[in-house]
């Protein structure tokens, strides 16, 4: 098991990440005391995802209706509009 101080993971991530490939656990330690532990992830159990727009789109749909769109940009116009001062 080994041991590193916040700063170190911070400023020295490689090798924290390097030093992970061997060992099963780091602690990781504030004014020598223990806070955190890092674990290596199983590449199987935690599988990446994408970002998928049809996915975005098709939930947009459900939640919203059909044919809706989320323009932020008109809604921060009006806004903006509304709070003009005289």
């Amino acid at each position: 098991m080994k041991t590193m101080t916040i700063r170190d993971v911070r400023q020295h991530w490689p090798v924290a990440e390097h030093a992970l490939e061997t060992e099963r656990e780091i602690i990781i330690t504030r004014d020598g005391k223990p806070v955190a532990r890092l674990l290596p992830v199983d590449a199987e159990e935690a599988p990446a995802t994408q970002f998928d727009p049809g996915e975005l789109n098709r939930w947009r749909e459900e939640t919203f209706g059909k044919g809706t769109t989320i323009d932020s940009m008109t809604r921060l116009l009006q806004d903006r509009e509304e709070r003009k001062l005289i």
